[in-house]
């Protein structure tokens, strides 16, 4: 159980099998996500928004990216719903099928060549399901891990999700790469070898679905569950109570996505590669450096884990808003050498605060709310973080770059969205190690911003500071 500081054996082989499920269905769900934004910023303008013209078409592609986002907060709100109800594992099963069969379909979709004004609309239909269900997976995805995990462990645990981001965009981007690059390249690739990464999702679902079907219910919601605590509508409790705590963590998300999908939703991806822009690389060329910007993102979300273990949630993200914001100009400035190399550098550097300031994640959402609302609280927070982070981000940077011709608009945008965040986490304070069981519901229910008459009491991890 989570509630003890250490763990039989028997524990912990079943936290490594829920660590090992996780990772593999968070890199499937995200790894379908980020093929979409990756077409979006290379090809879609072309084969769904072509008769918007070149500039229009771009921003249109960006917008479907955007507009699932809006869909997050319903898939949210169903699964955090249903997942503090009937379980964490069934909602991470239901989402996982039904994020697999929206990429699949794209993947046979006509474009508007073929079926005119239908495609586009078809296409926005199928994002929109992709955007509720990854508005549901990811709250259940982390509270499997940290309510498994050992509370000295909550960080090192719940880090495990949250790398299957850079590694489903590592894969998406990896296979994307190998199409233009050598099995369709050039026309190729718009006429059919873009569908491919699309279809190949059906083949990870089954492999996803047979992973999470073989763990263990998270023993939080078994005692929930065994003494029939159950919240009736946890969505209205959770706002009657914890309004506050939800805004919070959105806005402590948001920066984090923001800049996150400058890689991620397509932009640089556009921007560099774009025939009539400052830079033009190939469209191969990008992609593998995007994935190498994914492996370093990997590296420093795992680092993150294991150190908000050691100095507590608030100060690891603290020091990785920080990074963040240092970042954010020199990245742009490298970008624009219009130099391999320098591109390369500029992701690395650029995956420094992106990954320290999104390894803590799940533990610190997991630990700011009671276990009876917990669900609903760390999908929704979640979600509404995304809207007001990554959703219309490439958009934002695309039109910005657009009006002003550079890039320190974008920069500017992307400093405003990371300060933003650093201020909300600075006014949550620190509960790493609380007990997440329902016995502590009643303390759980307060202490968990600065705001607060009194803080509930947390057994300190090892070495963290408070």
């Amino acid at each position: 159980m989570s509630s003890t500081r250490t763990q039989t054996p028997a524990q912990r082989a079943n936290s490594r099998r829920v660590a090992f499920a996780t990772i593999i269905g968070t890199t499937i769900e995200w790894y379908d996500f980020f093929i979409y934004a990756t077409a979006a910023g290379l090809i879609f303008a072309e084969l769904f928004f072509k008769p918007a013209g070149a500039q229009i078409g771009l921003l249109l592609s960006f917008a479907s990216v955007g507009i699932s986002f809006l869909f997050r907060p319903l898939g949210a709100f169903l699964a955090g719903h249903y997942g503090d109800k009937i379980g964490r594992r069934a909602m991470l099963v239901i989402t996982l099928i039904m994020m697999g069969a929206a990429t699949t379909l794209i993947g046979v979709l006509p474009t508007y060549e073929t079926a005119g004004v239908a495609a586009p609309i078809m296409l926005l239909s199928l994002r929109i399901l992709q955007g509720i269900s990854a508005g549901g997976e990811w709250g259940g995805a982390v509270l499997m891990a940290v309510e498994h995990a050992p509370k000295d462990g909550r960080g090192r645990a719940g880090a495990f999700p949250q790398l299957g981001v850079p590694l489903g965009m590592l894969l998406a981007s990896g296979v994307t790469a190998l199409m233009t690059g050598v099995i369709s390249p050039g026309e190729q690739f718009l006429q059919w070898g873009w569908r491919i990464p699309f279809l190949l999702s059906i083949v990870l679902i089954i492999v996803g679905f047979l992973v999470r079907r073989a763990v263990d219910e998270s023993p939080i919601f078994e005692e929930i569950a065994a003494k029939k605590q159950q919240t009736k509508v946890p969505v209205i409790e959770l706002f009657r109570k914890h309004w506050l705590l939800v805004i919070l963590a959105a806005l402590v998300f948001a920066g984090n996505n923001a800049a996150g999908y400058m890689t991620t939703g397509g932009f640089l991806q556009a921007y560099t590669t774009n025939p009539n822009g400052p830079i033009g690389f190939e469209r191969t060329d990008v992609l593998v450096a995007v994935a190498f910007a994914a492996a370093m993102w990997f590296l420093f979300t795992l680092l993150s884990g294991y150190l908000s273990d050691k100095i507590g949630r608030k100060r690891t993200y603290q020091i990785g808003f920080t990074c963040q914001a240092l970042a954010i100009f020199p990245v742009f400035m490298l970008v624009n050498t219009a130099s391999l190399p320098m591109l390369y550098l500029a992701f690395a550097i650029f995956a420094i605060g992106l990954g320290l300031g999104y390894g803590p994640q799940a533990a610190l959402y997991s630990e700011l709310f009671p276990a009876s609302v917990r669900f609903s609280g760390v999908s929704i927070s979640y979600a509404l973080g995304a809207i007001l982070g990554g959703a219309f981000a490439p958009m934002i940077a695309t039109a910005l770059v657009q009006a002003t011709g550079g890039t320190n608009a974008v920069g500017l945008y992307l400093l405003i969205m990371t300060l933003v965040s650093l201020t909300a986490v600075s006014l949550l304070r620190d509960r790493s190690g609380i007990d997440l069981s329902i016995n502590n519901q009643a303390e759980q229910e307060v202490g968990a911003t600065i705001f607060d008459k009194r803080t509930a009491p947390a057994e300190p991890v090892a070495t963290a500071s408070r």
